[in-house]
């Protein structure tokens, strides 16, 4: 009998508190995604000289468990200019993200801070190969992140701008 009341109450104090259900498609009533979050990884870009922080050494690459990565590398103009410190620099990019199992681990091999895990979640697709990203569209998902986040490099060698 007194299991029975003590269920009850629990029913009760239940049933009069606020849902903590929210609405998804509906942009306005969507919950904060958390800084900790990870998403799909995204390149990140470098405003001191204007170019991406990738090289395309292909490290992230070779690492990754699924294969999902390609990449290929250029020259850097800069450099030659003495404007970075960067020899090389990334030419093409391309992610598979429906492959991508979301593990981090090209993140934790990058040497150069150039890859990070974004908090993008949202691209859906309908086209089998629809979900693949190419290099403009790698950098505008870490642009955002950046300025979403503040993120910096934690490696003050990754800094392109040559000083004098």
């Amino acid at each position: 009998m007194i299991g029975s009341i003590k269920g009850l109450g629990v029913t009760l104090k239940t049933a009069l508190r606020k849902p903590v259900t929210a609405q998804y498609p509906a942009p306005d009533k969507r919950l904060e995604i958390d800084e900790r979050y990870m998403g799909f990884p995204a390149l990140l870009w470098d405003d001191t000289v204007a170019e991406p922080y990738c090289t395309g050494c292909m490290v992230c690459i070779r690492e990754c468990p699924t294969q999902c990565m390609s990449a290929k590398m250029k020259d850097n103009p800069l450099h030659a200019d003495g404007k970075s410190r960067r020899r090389k620099i990334v030419e093409e990019f391309e992610i598979n993200l429906g492959r991508c199992i979301v593990c981090g681990i090209c993140v934790d091999v990058c040497n150069f801070d150039a890859i990070e895990m974004s908090h993008e979640h949202e691209l859906g697709k309908y086209a089998r190969n629809g979900n693949r990203v190419d290099l403009p569209e790698l950098l505008d998902m870490g642009k955002q992140f950046q300025q979403e986040t503040g993120w910096k490099p934690t490696q003050a060698k990754n800094i392109g701008r040559v000083e004098k």
